[in-house]
């Protein structure tokens, strides 16, 4: 038996769904300085503090997405990194993590609609493709 992850995929992209927190909170979206994930995707908030030694910050904003800052600077890749500077020279407060309570996602395929167009040119397809025998 094969299983695969495929349907559940495709008809996410077919409905255009509402994506939430596990746990009801928040969803943390990295930005730029953050970096990537030692496994090459994005990084989580925890691996970040992990991988770099600084402390995350919330920061609440009624308007727009709350975030997560970290005092630092930032290197020449655009990563939030730990200052060595002993007098705070080029310190800044860096957003890394942007945090909203829920993503809809935009649909981006309507399978119904292409589906119907198939299923419309299947008899000019083989109108088109048909061969008389030869006598």
């Amino acid at each position: 038996m094969v299983w695969s992850n495929a349907p559940v995929i495709v008809g996410a992209h077919d409905t255009g769904p509402l994506i939430r927190s596990k746990n009801g909170f928040w969803l943390a979206i990295p930005t730029p300085a953050a970096g990537k994930s030692l496994r090459g995707g994005r990084i989580a908030p925890g691996e970040w503090e992990r991988r770099t030694g600084l402390r995350l910050r919330f920061i609440y904003r009624r308007r727009g997405p709350s975030l997560l800052v970290a005092e630092g600077r930032l290197n020449t890749k655009g990563r939030a990194v730990a200052s060595r500077s002993k007098t705070g020279r080029g310190v800044v407060t860096a957003p890394i993590f942007l945090l909203v309570p829920q993503v809809k996602l935009p649909k981006r395929l309507d399978l119904a609609r292409d589906a119907g167009r198939a299923h419309d040119a299947v008899p000019g397809l083989i109108v088109a493709n048909w061969v008389e025998a030869k006598v």
